[in-house]
């Protein structure tokens, strides 16, 4: 089994070359954000407990989310691997997920985080909230939020991975199919 998580500020790109990199290589993509708001839908036993920390403000414990994780792993046990999109988002999320899938018997084979600018990410996620109306992708100032959060956040993970010998850091401007080739030589490298 071939996991892979795949990094990258709001706006790098990662949801297009998910889905590229999913139908590539077979791997089933895993959004938590998808995988929260589909556990909600199906008022799962995880889902109402995620729903009533949402409802009251708070962030959704480490614990309910990587139980939606292993839920998302039982239902697709024929999966050739797994793409992680943006997850996990802390060390103690990382060190939950390696426990995770050793207790499946497999582990991430290779992060790679795709390297933009703030400058970039402003320009396109300025693009995108034109063109999907998304209120988060409107005002620049939240967008600069977004990103200093990201880099806050990930460079945690990044350290985990990093010492692990499994990171690698791409840039992440270019055409989309230049990113998708540069993200396609390090995954035949790792299979």
């Amino acid at each position: 089994m071939f996991n892979l998580i795949l990094f990258g500020p709001p706006g790098s790109g990662k949801g297009t070359q998910s889905d590229r990199l999913g139908e590539k290589y077979g791997l089933k993509h895993l959004s938590t954000g998808n995988l929260l708001r589909q556990e909600i839908n199906d008022k799962t036993e995880l889902g109402l407990s995620a729903k009533s920390y949402i409802d009251s403000g708070k962030l959704v414990p480490d614990q309910v989310v990587i139980g939606m994780v292993d839920s998302f792993f039982e239902q697709h046990k024929q999966a050739s691997g797994f793409l992680f999109d943006g997850f996990p988002r802390t060390a103690a999320q990382a060190e939950a997920l390696d426990n995770l899938l050793a207790s499946k018997q497999t582990s991430i084979a290779t992060v790679i985080a795709l390297d933009v600018s703030e400058e970039e990410v402003v320009k396109r996620l300025l693009n995108r909230g034109k063109l999907s109306g998304r209120s988060d992708d409107a005002d620049e100032t939240v967008i600069r939020k977004r990103f200093a959060v990201y880099l806050a956040e990930t460079s945690p993970v990044a350290a985990h991975y990093k010492n692990a010998g499994k990171f690698e850091l791409i840039p992440g401007e270019g055409t989309v199919d230049q990113i998708f080739e540069s993200l396609c030589l390090i995954i035949d490298a790792k299979i």
